[in-house]
């Protein structure tokens, strides 16, 4: 199977935290907005917004009041940029230049040598507030082309200039947060922020002693690899690897979050990337993010094992020798739908491999991944299925996947989309072909000594896969057919339809034409006088009296048609000189087909007359014209006459009838079950269905 069903890889905006003082907030605070806020309040909000920017507009400058008139006026701002609604507003305020301006020191006023008050912190506020309004897709550019990435590079290359201090490391981390937002899902900015220099400072902050600096690195690094392969090559160029590898092993859930997200974005369609990413040691630990405590590094980290298994074989097995197996597996159990996807997602690649697909199966893979067919997620339905194509690839799971039920799981799944049926048809292709030798022992031997529900979903499965020919030996020899038989009396509906269901299946494949199909051959041959004689007194040497009308026939057809008339003629009885002979049981109508059959081999015979006339063959011993009635009669078989068409079929010992009969109540029983005759029709019928079965899984294997 060449494409597998994934979750999108995206890159994750950064969730931007205000730092302002808390008194700030509660000033400013955004009045909850819903369907009823009024125009006037709107229209507060949008002048204290333009307050704000003016501020900004009138205060770049050293001087004490403006750079505290910034910091107020930046902390207002982020806090309004939080809620969506106001974000255009702020836009059209003019908000996005004043910010961009205070993305840089102002200049020293004359004779200033020391610190500047609020250094770092309005920066800060700037990068926050602009990093906000970044998160609506369409304002990302505007804020590019005022000027903000060259600014918020700068901002970026603080670090080397500064000590360890919690305002410069604020500033680098929310300039960090920005060009993440900035970027996201942005293909020109992302170039854009390369060709500003960038990417070597995110990486550098990597190493950084704040462990928030690090992960708002990593975010910024995570979404610039995404789809953009200068990024990934200029990102490995600048050593990120070995930094990103010992991220990994980090205890703090936040780093080896974003490290694995780097690292999968880096790799994804990358394949010397990839190489490089295993060169630099990095299996093992994303092995040991399977077992982390947040769901969404064990999320990325399966993703991750299965790219890293698309690699090659051997790669596939170092995972599975790893410990990655187990892990995977009890991620399938979790109740985290995108956990289970990309669990399955692993463990599809890996069983592509054949020692994998034995280890897989017996760590306990085959239960839950026969869950996950029930799951309304369809790239989470096709990766388990994915998955169970590749274990049934060897011969050592076919036998415990049908005994767990596998089999009618993959039978009666509701699948939701086209690829996972054709993985699913591909899979029980494949079953079937494992059905010999050893695996068709194995089967026998629990369809022999297993508790009898495994017997009977053995037997259900090979009604469906076993060879044509050793179906005599299991279901004959080897008593599949009680089994089978057992299901149709048991006292679940579900057990009896299912029983139903393999048996007309069963059917089907052991002969190649039914009664209901197709017209019986003529009989044997012999004398057709032809159609022009049928009631013609031309030559005639008896005369039938049917309801008082005379019909002219000729002796020597009649004697080569049946032996009853070669006993009526040719006997001792009275018939035999009688020059007329009546007839006091059969209508004009129906006497006259059955005449036109015995004078010209074929009749076309309408189903109002189908049983009259089946009456008429079965009395005189017309074989041919019996067929022809029950192949008629067949043909209107329904879930409400088929009881009775039963009876028919025994009240005139028409086999062909109570053949099509068996047939019809097996494949329709899911509907007949409804009757409340249904069980008294089941029990009636069962020693003319195991007649029928014995006859046809007895015969040689028809050729077709």
């Amino acid at each position: 199977m060449d494409r597998r069903t994934i979750s999108t890889r995206k890159s994750s905006k950064r969730k931007l935290e205000q730092d302002s003082e808390p008194e700030n907030q509660d000033r400013h605070k955004i009045p909850a907005t819903d369907t009823a806020a009024s125009y006037e309040s709107h229209q507060k909000l949008t002048r204290n917004i333009q307050t704000q920017v003016d501020i900004l507009n009138s205060s770049f400058s050293s001087l004490e009041a403006d750079r505290d008139a910034a910091k107020r006026a930046t902390s207002v701002l982020s806090q309004f940029a939080k809620t969506e609604d106001l974000v255009d507003t702020m836009v059209d305020c003019g908000a996005v230049p004043a910010l961009v301006m205070h993305l840089q020191a102002p200049p020293p006023t004359r004779g200033e040598n020391g610190p500047k008050l609020y250094e770092h912190e309005v920066e800060k506020g700037s990068a926050l507030a602009l990093g906000l309004l970044a998160v609506k897709p369409e304002h990302q550019q505007l804020i590019v082309d005022a000027g903000a990435l060259t600014h918020l590079v700068e901002l970026l290359k603080r670090h080397k200039n500064a000590d360890n201090s919690r305002a410069v490391n604020g500033a680098v981390r929310k300039a960090a947060d920005a060009i993440t937002n900035l970027a996201h899902e942005n293909s020109g900015i992302k170039t854009r922020v390369r060709i500003e220099g960038a990417i070597s400072y995110l990486v550098e902050l990597l190493e950084h002693a704040d462990t928030k600096v690090q992960r708002a690195a990593a975010g910024a690094l995570r979404t610039l690899a995404f789809k953009n392969d200068e990024n990934k090559n200029q990102i490995v160029e600048c050593n990120a690897l070995p930094t990103l590898v010992m991220m990994l092993r980090s205890e703090d859930t936040a780093i080896h979050y974003e490290a694995v997200g780097v690292i999968g974005n880096l790799v994804h369609s990358s394949p010397h990337i990839k190489k490089a990413v295993l060169l630099a040691g990095a299996l093992q630990p994303v092995i040991g993010l399977l077992s982390s405590p947040c769901s969404e590094s064990q999320r990325e980290a399966a993703l991750l094992l299965g790219q890293f298994a698309a690699a090659d074989s051997d790669c596939k097995v170092h995972i599975v020798q790893r410990g990655a197996v187990k892990p995977l597996i009890d991620m399938l159990e979790s109740s985290d739908v995108q956990l289970k996807e990309m669990a399955a997602f692993a463990l599809g690649r890996l069983a592509q491999e054949t020692h994998n697909q034995a280890g897989i199966a017996h760590n306990g893979g085959i239960v839950p991944l026969l869950r996950l067919l029930d799951s309304k997620s369809g790239p989470l339905q096709h990766n388990a299925a994915f998955t169970l194509y590749g274990l049934v690839d060897n011969e050592d799971n076919v036998a415990d996947l049908i005994k767990v039920g596998g089999f009618q799981k993959l039978q009666d799944g509701e699948f939701i989309i086209q690829q996972t049926k054709d993985c699913v048809a591909k899979t029980m292709r494949r079953l079937e072909e494992k059905i010999h030798g050893r695996v068709l022992n194995h089967l026998l031997y629990l369809m022999r000594v297993a508790e009898r529900n495994i017997q009977r979903r053995v037997a259900l499965a090979l009604a469906y896969l076993c060879a044509p020919d050793d179906r005599k030996v299991v279901f004959i020899d080897k008593n599949g057919l009680d089994l089978l038989l057992g299901l149709l009396e048991s006292g679940s509906v579900k057990l009896q339809c299912d029983g139903s269901v393999a048996l007309y299946r069963l059917a089907t494949k052991a002969s190649s034409v039914f009664p209901v199909d197709a017209a019986p051959l003529s009989p044997t041959s012999q004398v057709y006088l032809g159609e022009q004689y049928v009631n013609n007194p031309t030559l005639s040497d008896v005369t039938f009296l049917v309801e008082g009308k005379r019909f002219y026939a000729h002796r020597i057809c009649l004697l080569a048609s049946s032996d009853a008339f070669r006993a009526m003629f040719d006997g001792g009885y009275r018939e035999r000189n009688a020059k007329d002979v009546e007839i006091p049981n059969i209508r004009w109508d129906v006497f006259e087909l059955m005449m036109r059959f015995i004078y010209t081999g074929s009749v076309e015979i309408n189903i109002d007359l189908a049983q009259d006339l089946l009456r008429a063959a079965d009395q005189y011993l017309l074989d041919g014209l019996k067929r022809l009635c029950e192949c008629t009669i067949a043909q209107d078989i329904s879930v409400e006459n088929v009881s009775l068409m039963y009876e028919l079929s025994e009240g005139f010992n028409a086999m062909s009838l109570r053949e099509s009969c068996i047939l019809f109540i097996l494949k329709q029983f899911d509907k007949l079950c409804t009757k409340p005759w249904s069980s008294h029709l089941i029990q009636r019928i069962m020693p003319d269905v195991r007649r029928y079965f014995e006859k046809a899984l007895g015969k040689p294997t028809k050729l077709t």
